[in-house]
């Protein structure tokens, strides 16, 4: 308890807060090694000041959301020590949100590092078709851009979880996007079929264990073929 008039001590608390989540909670470390590690990093490019303080911020802002994490694991096992799916829901909230933090967190890094002219050259590309992307360029968006609407998809459904079951088929969205990235790519008409009949194994195993109906893993390949059209058909090359 902080005393009236007390300057010392509310300091001395948040101390006693920052050392107890680092010893307690192994996340929270991760967090701290990646932090000296882009910090050094930093250095080594010679980052400009405002690049310098773009990435303190968006580290500042995973650690608080890590931090806010597991107070409010702690909060909710003291109200609920047992099992109650309420509580599980605060808890995987608190988690998304770290999650979502660092998701952002990573892609301000990954742009910072690119440094302005690759991003000048990226939306020049995107904007008047001049440059093409790269394969492995357009395979890494397709695969990001997939996850975000696989997780909404799940989300929007009203079975199974973001890893299994759900909405949209995870595995028959990656399986036919790559696929489709195959038949877009090479005109070997062998290739492609190959391509498209281990999309549909994949899809039919998913069916066989009982994890996806018909409609859901319809549904996730449709997502990964019409990414694999936009990105290599639509796309410049």
């Amino acid at each position: 308890m902080v005393r009236p008039g007390d300057i010392i001590q509310p300091f001395r608390v948040a101390i006693n807060g920052l050392v107890h989540t680092f010893r307690t909670q192994r996340h929270m470390r991760i967090h701290l090694y990646v932090t000296l590690a882009t910090v050094a990093l930093a250095l080594a490019l010679n980052l400009r000041v405002r690049e310098v303080l773009v990435l303190l911020f968006m580290i500042t802002f995973v650690l608080v959301a890590e931090m806010f994490n597991s107070a409010i694991e702690a909060t909710v096992d003291l109200a609920s020590p047992n099992y109650h799916p309420l509580a599980k829901f605060a808890k995987d909230i608190a988690a998304g949100a770290v999650l979502v933090t660092t998701i952002m967190a990573i892609l301000v890094g990954l742009l910072v590092a690119a440094g302005d002219d690759t991003w000048d050259r990226i939306r020049v590309s995107l904007t008047y078709g001049s440059i093409g992307l790269p394969v492995p360029a357009k395979l890494g968006l397709g695969a990001i851009m997939l996850f975000f609407i696989i997780v909404i998809g799940k989300g929007l459904g009203k079975r199974g979880q973001v890893l299994r079951g759900g909405l949209v088929s995870g595995h028959a969205a990656y399986g036919f996007f790559i696929a489709g990235a195959i038949v877009f790519i090479t005109d070997q008409p062998l290739v492609s079929g190959l391509g498209l009949l281990l999309a549909m194994i994949i899809a039919q195993s998913r069916w066989e264990a009982k994890i996806h109906s018909i409609f859901e893993l319809t549904l996730g390949g449709t997502v990964g073929l019409v990414m694999a059209w936009v990105l290599f058909a639509i796309l410049p090359k």
